[in-house]
């Protein structure tokens, strides 16, 4: 009996790239990245709620923009205010 090569599954080289994407990943040093970014804080403080009006254009706007970087659009709301308050 002559025995015949099996082929591999795609589950299992699919696992083998996402390994050596894993270990490429691992070996990058990101620290420049995240300091040249420089919007990464990871801040805790105490907030409290706001009320602000805005119109429904600006909202869909911050939304829009916001998905782009998968945040809501309060957050990003806050970060622009966050890296502009300095320029009034």
């Amino acid at each position: 009996m002559k025995r015949t090569k099996r082929k591999q599954s795609r589950t299992r080289t699919a696992t083998r790239r996402t390994d050596a994407q894993q270990r490429a990943f691992e070996r990058t040093d990101l620290g420049a990245a995240i300091t040249e970014a420089g919007g990464l804080r990871w801040v805790h403080r105490k907030t409290r709620p706001r009320s602000i009006a805005l119109d429904d254009a600006l909202v869909e706007t911050l939304r829009a923009k916001g998905a782009k970087r998968g945040l809501g659009y309060q957050t990003m709301l806050k970060l622009i205010v966050r890296e502009h308050l300095d320029e009034y």
